[in-house]
């Protein structure tokens, strides 16, 4: 999952970008209105945590531009008041959901989760390939053999590659998914991430390379739990 956090207090925007990256969630990051509103419209991001009181561009301006522009993007908004007054002007601006400050992080999490599910279609029970299972929900991968320890980064490659279902899928698009706005693009990042997931996920290798165009994992569908 995608998230941009927009929010002026830095210190509570980086605990916020930081606890979600513990979570798993690619994490950016803008200190004001005016840089939200131009990461907003460049990058598709399931969620944005936008504060409402912001410098430049303000919060209520923004909800709106993101609507108006036909984003994809979940908005959850943040405000220092949380009466009845507020909450109901906030989800008028488009709005998806509203939380009021002081908040408590585990409500943040599973406010920011129950958004990203909306946002993209929902996902199957399992992604599959030959005896590979992996749970989204759970975030847990199995072979016949046994469970697999995966890094997040590594089950993020990973279950955007079965996502796909055969498909081809980009380095570029795999680091645009899976990492943030601070990975180079010009680094190796990407293929030492499917280097040492292949070596975990072990034999028979499920993961090819498309010279040229990126990696797809052949025969990638789904299937229920048993």
């Amino acid at each position: 999952m995608r998230v941009l956090v927009v929010e002026d207090e830095e210190a509570l925007a980086e605990a916020v970008a930081r606890g979600l990256r513990r979570e798993g969630m690619a994490v950016d990051v803008a200190l004001n209105g005016d840089d939200g509103h131009e990461k907003a419209m460049i990058t598709r991001y399931d969620v944005i945590v936008l504060d409402r009181d912001l410098p430049g561009m303000p919060g209520d301006e923004l909800c709106r531009e993101i609507v108006a522009a036909g984003q994809l993007s979940r908005v959850l908004m943040l405000t220092a008041s949380g009466t009845v007054e507020d909450r109901v002007t906030g989800l008028s601006l488009g709005a998806d959901d509203y939380l009021a400050k002081p908040f408590a992080f585990p409500e943040l999490v599973a406010r920011v989760r129950a958004l990203g599910r909306r946002s993209t279609p929902a996902k199957p029970p399992l992604l599959t390939a030959g005896d590979v299972r992996l749970d989204p929900a759970k975030r847990t991968v199995h072979r016949d053999s046994g469970p697999i320890e995966l890094t997040r980064k590594e089950f993020g490659v990973l279950e955007v590659l079965l996502g796909a279902s055969g498909a081809v899928v980009s380095s570029e698009e795999l680091l645009e998914r899976v990492w943030d706005e601070n990975a180079d693009p010009f680094t190796t990042t990407v293929r030492v991430t499917v280097m040492t997931l292949r070596k975990k996920l072990g034999e028979p290798g499920i993961i090819e390379t498309v010279v040229g165009s990126g990696y797809r994992v052949p025969g990638a569908g789904t299937a229920s739990h048993e």
